[in-house]
């Protein structure tokens, strides 16, 4: 897919999905613009991503998706930057994984914060300039816990539901304007988080998936990359489940 010229935003970007979906933005002509909270994996994520050799360009910046004025001060910077924004990925996200009976009022907060108002802050910083320019896509990162649920992660599945539902309305208040409005919802992928599971809990888990595998960060990127491109000029308001047949 052609990105050549465009302006990607990528929250969450210094590790993992994030980072995988960076590398493929830059990979077809992306210029980009990254956040996260720590300076160092921002800077690791920046070399990794400037030893590619491409000739796309990166912008980096620490940002707490959680702060109104930090994610307006991060837009209103890609502006000066790169005058535009194509698209936005809202990416970001924090696990505080217990049993409800013992989750903490501060980590259902937290997770809240970050994974769901982070994506209603986000958005609400680009779209004013997406308006102006009567174009825009955003792209936002669900899970297939939001749709399933999970034992042990109430307060996750909860915000990662929500990013559904804000996908939906968002796409109905935005479509006038010619800004598209989707989200992917990926199953397990290899991550770090993934593979520090112990191997009876990835078998169980295995188990339960069609396909027999985990995804990998290509087969989430692909379908975030289809959602943003042209191609997928008259999709809206939907979620695609990429997550081999776990959640039918």
């Amino acid at each position: 897919m052609d990105f050549k010229g465009k302006k990607v935003v990528i929250t969450g970007a210094s590790r993992g999905i994030g980072l995988g979906l960076a590398k493929a933005f830059l990979a077809n002509g992306a210029d980009i613009a990254i956040c996260a909270t720590s300076p160092d994996t921002l800077a690791k994520a920046k070399e990794t991503l400037k030893a590619l050799n491409l000739p796309g360009k990166i912008y980096t910046q620490k940002v707490d998706v959680s702060s109104a004025s930090e994610c307006e001060d991060f837009i209103n910077n890609i502006i000066k930057e790169y005058g535009q924004i194509d698209v936005l990925i809202n990416n970001a996200a924090v696990t505080k994984d217990t049993l409800l009976i013992r989750m903490s009022e501060q980590d259902w907060d937290k997770v809240l914060s970050i994974n769901l108002k982070g994506a209603f802050l986000m958005s609400k910083a680009a779209l004013k300039y997406m308006m102006k320019a009567r174009s825009g896509n955003i792209v936002n990162m669900t899970s297939v816990v939001g749709q399933m649920g999970n034992g042990g992660q109430a307060n996750y599945s909860a915000s990662k539901a929500g990013i559904i539902g804000l996908t939906k309305s968002l796409a109905r208040e935005f479509a006038s304007r010619n800004i598209r409005i989707n989200a992917v919802a990926p199953g397990f992928v290899k991550t770090e988080m993934t593979a520090a599971l112990k191997e009876e809990t990835q078998k169980e888990i295995l188990e339960n998936i069609p396909l027999k595998r985990f995804a990998e960060i290509t087969d989430i990127a692909s379908a975030v990359m289809f959602l943003a491109s042209d191609d997928a000029g008259y999709i809206t308001g939907q979620t695609i489940s990429v997550n081999g047949g776990l959640y039918i």
